[in-house]
């Protein structure tokens, strides 16, 4: 029993790890109102390689609708406007000296329903790895009891836990969906 006991925690860690990338994902999708985590995938080409942002830059959020970004390296500045206009977010930086400012523009309907329907497919990813993971516990447990390593009641009470731990993660998904989803519909 004990190899079954490991084999839940170890579910339930990549059902956790299935979760936090939707998480991710979810964060990337501009709901109009100003964040740093927005600016997260931006790479700017700075001393003789490609680097994150948050390396050359301090980001803030001094307005529910504007990013600040204000450089360190004076001489990194036009590489940072480069990269943030390359980044394909819509954003387009007003430079003032060090600092550049991001108006993050008004959502209108069409691309608010747009990216309502890109979280239900990353939902629905998440939905699926989580699924896929079950499947794995189950063939474990299966192959247990083939072996004769665990009884059948071992094999219905892990079968029983992983069907558990499966409709958490599920309904942990569905309401990060759905917490998202009021975010960007409700601004």
């Amino acid at each position: 029993m004990a190899a079954a006991t490991h084999d839940i925690t170890d579910l339930k860690r990549r059902m956790q790890g299935a979760l936090s990338v939707l998480k991710t994902e979810l964060s990337g999708l501009r709901t109009g109102r100003a964040s740093p985590h927005l600016l997260d995938p931006v790479m700017v080409e700075a001393y003789g390689s490609h680097m994150p942002l948050n390396q050359v830059a301090t980001v803030t959020v001094p307005e529910p609708r504007l990013i600040s970004v204000n450089v360190w390296d004076k001489s990194l500045v036009h590489a940072v406007e480069k990269a943030i206009v390359n980044s394909n977010l819509g954003l387009s930086p007003a430079t003032e000296g060090q600092t550049l400012r991001l108006r993050i523009p008004e959502l209108n309907e069409d691309r608010r329903k747009e990216l309502v329907k890109l979280g239900h497919k990353y939902a629905e990813t998440a939905r699926i790895a989580v699924r896929h993971i079950r499947r794995d516990g189950l063939d474990v447990v299966k192959k247990l009891e083939k072996d004769h390593a665990i009884s059948k009641d071992d094999h219905d009470r892990s079968s029983s836990e992983i069907q558990k731990a499966t409709d958490q993660s599920i309904s942990e998904i569905d309401h990060t969906l759905a917490a998202k989803e009021r975010d960007i519909l409700t601004i």
